[in-house]
């Protein structure tokens, strides 16, 4: 790990300042951050503190039954929430699906979103990565292929973005409301996905369009949708499910 400084941010104005440093980075559960630092895989010169911000660790119901949902609220406050899991039981479940209970306990519904796409040869430096080294090549597509893509990848990488909780966002139509230099504005995720073509290019994000230098990320929006409350979340791929072991019978003398 890299030796840098530390800010903690009081006001979002001093937040946003601060991330236009060369090299900052904003801390805030840090689950995922913190682990490609220790691993060296990113050096940031400084990281901005953003956990002390005001008013960004609530969850609010709208007027049209949609739910404001700050960027510093963690991810197991969300899924246990009763009004929120009521009225979106697919997202709750989704973020129940991810991670641990520690790492829920720690990490945000913002940095749920802004994390990197990855998969373990990312994390492997006698791996070739093109996320990694651009153009170095991607070791995945000839190696351990399971929980990567099925659909979208290409030549350059096979990783899917590993958060559970944006697949329920896109669903419901969530709103992203963004802050930085260029003011505060809006990002439907949706609108804002990148093409599969730009999406697998080295160093590319499936949240590109959020992840902008010097942005910090104030709340998502639900919006409803008729029904949502009958909504459920089905994996398709069981991994988190123990895989039964066959018992072989007792053969007979």
């Amino acid at each position: 790990m890299n030796l840098f400084d530390y800010a903690r941010a009081a006001t979002l104005a001093d937040a946003v300042a601060s991330g236009r440093a060369e090299g900052a980075a904003f801390l805030a559960g840090g689950t995922n951050l913190l682990d490609l630092m220790k691993a060296n895989l990113v050096r940031p010169a400084r990281l901005v503190d953003i956990t002390r911000l005001p008013g960004l660790d609530r969850i609010e119901p709208l007027a049209d039954g949609g739910v404001r949902i700050g960027a510093l609220v963690r991810n197991s406050a969300l899924a246990h929430d009763a009004m929120f899991a009521r009225t979106f039981p697919a997202v709750a479940e989704a973020l129940l699906s991810g991670a641990s209970p520690q790492l829920r306990n720690a990490a945000t519904v913002a940095g749920n979103v802004m994390q990197r796409t990855r998969c373990p040869y990312f994390y492997d430096a006698a791996s070739a990565c093109n996320k990694r080294e651009p153009g170095a090549g991607c070791d995945a597509r000839g190696g351990h292929t399971r929980l990567q893509a099925v659909l979208g990848w290409s030549e350059h990488c096979i990783a899917t973005h590993p958060s559970d909780f944006c697949v329920p966002l896109v669903a419901f139509d969530a709103v992203a409301e963004i802050d930085g230099p260029r003011g505060r504005r809006e990002v439907p995720l949706e609108e804002r996905e990148v093409s599969l073509e730009e999406r697998h290019k080295p160093l590319e994000d499936c949240c590109k369009a959020l992840k902008e230098p010097q942005v910090v990320l104030l709340e998502e929006r639900h919006k409803p949708l008729e029904e949502s409350s009958d909504l459920r979340r089905m994996p398709l791929e069981g991994r988190h499910k123990p895989q039964e072991v066959p018992q072989e019978e007792p053969q007979e003398e």
